[in-house]
C-alpha cells in the first residue's frame, strides 16, 4: 500500500537525523507518498478553519483540522514566482536576481543543475508529477510554442507535467503536457509577444465590445474567451483552454495520476489556480458564495480538494499519504479585473486580521494557511511554530531518508511538520518585490526602503518606509504600532541578525544605522 504525504507548508529547525521515515515502523511498509496542494493568492483569513465566518470550506478544513494547523506558516514571498521557486528548490528567491513575477515568455528560472524537491524524491525511486500552475519559465527565452518546449518541469525532476505556462491572466492560454502544447493544430501555429500586438488581432483597448469581463488595470492586451489578458497571442485556437472548466480539468489530471501510480511511491505537486484572477468559476459555483467570483472560486477549490481526497481514499492510499496544504502568497481583491471582489466582500476579511496583502512586506503578504495532514500518523493540533515552505525540501528528504547535497536555505523541520515538537525556525527572511524583511521569534523588522508605501491599483499597503519598522507580532499581530524608536536595543539586535543572514547578498545593509 502506498503512503501519500500531504503537507501544509511549515519550517522548523532540528537535527536532520532526529526523525527518520515515520512511515517505516516496520520493514514491510512501503515508502510514503507525498502530495503538496498549493493554492494561488489564498489569504490567511480565507478559510473557515482559519477563522472565516462568511465562507465555509469544509473539505480544506478536514485537512487543516485533521492535521497540524500552523498559525505562523509562511511562503517565502508575497508574490507567486518567487514563492514557487523557493518551495521547489529550498533556496531563498532573493538569491536569484531573476526570481520575480515572470511573463509567459520567460526562460526556465530553475537551473537544470539545481537540486529540487522532485529530484530528491526521484533519488529514492519515486515517480514525480506537477499538475496545474507553473509560472517558473519555460525554454530558453526564445520559445517556439509549436515545437517541443525544453527545458521545463521535466528537466528539473518531474517525470510527468501537465501545466499552464504562467498564470490564467497571461498568454499563452494553453495547456502543456510534458513540453508539448495540448491539442495544437499545426496549421494554426501559436505566436506570443509581450511587447507588441500582432496586426489585426483584437485587444481590450481596440475591441471592448468583445469582452465578457472588463479590466481594471494592466489586463488589456489580447482577448481570449472574452477575457482580456496580459501579453499578446495569435493562433492556437484549438488548443486554447476553457477558463470555466480549468479546475475540473486539472482535477482529472491529478486524480488520474494517483490512479495510475498508486502501486508505486509518488510525489505530486498539485498547484491549483484559485483564487487568482481572472476568477472564472464553473457554472456549478457561480453565485454560491455571495461574495462574487472570488468567493465562488474559493468554494470551487474546496470542492476540488474534497474530490481529490476522495480519490486518495477510494484508491486505498489516503492513510499512506502525507499532504501539505498552503498558498503561494497572501490575498488581493482587485488584481486587474472588475469582478465585484471589493464590492461584495461584506464582513469577510481575507487577511485574517493581519496587515497588508499580496505584494506586501507586512504579514498578510507571506503568512498564509499552512497545514500538514497524514491520517493515522499526525495527531490533530494547532502549532505556533515558525515554519516556511522553503523547508519542505530538507524535511521531506529526511522523511524518505534521502540526501540533500546542495548548500541551500532549507531546514529539516520534519518533527514540527509531524506535530511532534514546537521547535520551529528561529528566524526567516521574507520578501516582496525584491525587498526583504526579517521575522525573528515574535518580532518583524522591515528595513528602510525608498518607494511607494501604498499600491493604489490594488489598495494594499506594501510596507515600504524611509524609517525602520519594528513590530512585536505576539502583542500586535495587526502591526499597528511601530516600536523601532522605543526599543533601540531590540532594533539593533535585529539589524545585526538580518545582516548576518543576508550576507553579501545585501551589501546596502552595511550602511544601516540606528536613526
Amino acid at each position: 500500500m502506498l503512503v501519500v504525504f500531504c503537507v501544509f507548508i511549515v519550517s522548523c529547525k532540528d537535527d536532520k537525523n532526529s526523525v527518520k521515515l515515520a512511515a517505516n515502523t516496520d520493514e514491510t511498509q512501503t515508502k510514503p507518498n507525498v502530495v503538496v496542494i498549493y493554492l494561488d493568492d489564498l489569504g490567511y483569513g480565507d478559510l473557515s478553519s482559519y477563522g472565516a465566518t462568511e465562507i465555509q470550506t469544509p473539505n480544506i478544513d478536514n485537512i487543516v483540522n485533521g492535521g497540524v494547523r500552523f498559525t505562523n506558516g509562511y511562503a517565502t514571498s508575497a508574490t507567486c514566482t518567487p514563492s514557487r521557486y523557493a518551495i521547489l528548490t529550498g533556496s531563498y528567491p532573493w538569491r536569484n536576481k531573476d526570481a520575480k513575477i515572470l511573463p509567459g515568455t520567460a526562460p526556465l528560472l530553475i537551473s537544470t543543475n539545481q537540486e529540487t524537491l522532485p529530484k530528491v524524491f526521484k533519488s529514492k525511486g519515486y515517480t514525480t508529477a506537477v499538475v496545474g500552475k507553473w509560472h517558473l519559465g519555460l525554454g530558453n527565452g526564445h520559445t517556439n510554442w509549436n515545437e517541443h518546449i525544453s527545458p521545463g518541469p521535466n528537466e528539473v525532476g518531474f517525470d510527468y507535467s501537465y501545466i499552464m505556462a504562467a498564470t490564467q491572466d497571461r498568454v499563452p492560454t494553453v495547456y502543456i503536457q510534458d513540453g508539448n502544447v495540448v491539442g495544437l493544430d499545426p496549421n494554426d501555429p501559436i505566436e506570443v509577444n509581450y511587447q507588441k500586438n500582432f496586426e489585426g488581432e483584437p485587444t481590450a483597448i481596440s475591441n471592448p465590445e468583445l469582452l465578457k469581463m472588463t479590466w481594471h488595470h494592466g489586463h488589456n492586451n489580447s482577448i481570449v474567451n472574452g477575457i482580456p489578458r496580459i501579453g499578446y497571442m495569435k493562433g492556437g485556437e484549438a488548443a486554447k483552454w476553457s477558463d470555466e472548466d480549468m479546475a475540473d480539468h486539472f482535477l482529472v489530471k491529478a486524480q488520474n495520476y494517483v490512479k495510475n501510480h498508486k502501486d508505486e511511491p509518488f510525489f505530486l505537486y498539485y498547484a491549483l489556480q484559485q483564487p487568482h484572477v481572472p476568477r472564472t468559476p464553473h457554472p456549478r459555483f457561480v453565485g454560491k458564495s455571495g461574495m462574487g467570483p472570488r468567493g465562488d472560486v474559493i468554494l470551487e477549490a474546496d470542492w476540488v480538494i474534497g474530490e481529490f481526497m476522495k480519490t486518495l481514499k477510494e484508491e486505498g492510499v489516503l492513510e499512506n499519504t502525507l499532504i501539505v496544504f498552503s498558498s503561494d502568497n497572501g490575498p488581493v481583491l482587485n488584481d486587474g479585473y472588475n469582478d465585484d471582489a471589493v464590492e461584495k466582500i461584506g464582513n469577510h476579511d481575507p487577511k485574517g486580521g493581519l496587515r497588508g496583502g499580496k505584494y506586501s512586506l507586512y504579514e498578510a503578504g507571506s503568512r498564509v494557511p499552512f497545514a500538514t495532514y497524514w491520517k493515522g500518523k499526525i495527531t490533530p493540533k494547532t502549532s505556533s511554530a515558525l515554519v516556511s515552505q522553503i523547508d519542505l525540501l530538507a524535511s521531506l528528504a529526511n522523511l524518505i531518508d534521502a540526501e540533500v547535497t546542495d548548500q541551500n536555505d532549507s531546514q529539516n523541520l520534519l518533527p514540527v511538520f509531524m506535530g511532534n515538537t514546537e521547535n520551529g525556525r528561529n528566524a526567516l527572511i521574507i520578501e516582496a518585490n525584491t525587498k526583504t524583511a526579517l521575522r525573528s521569534g515574535d518580532w518583524l523588522l522591515i528595513p528602510p526602503y525608498e518607494g511607494r508605501s501604498f499600491y493604489e491599483d490594488v489598495q494594499i499597503e506594501i510596507g515600504l518606509s524611509t524609517d525602520f519598522q519594528l513590530y512585536n507580532l505576539l502583542t500586535d499581530p495587526g502591526q499597528k504600532f511601530n516600536v523601532a524608536q522605543s526599543h533601540p536595543s531590540k532594533l539593533k539586535n535585529m539589524i545585526t541578525q538580518f545582516k548576518k543572514l543576508r550576507g553579501d547578498a545585501y551589501s546596502s545593509l552595511d550602511e544601516l544605522e540606528l536613526k
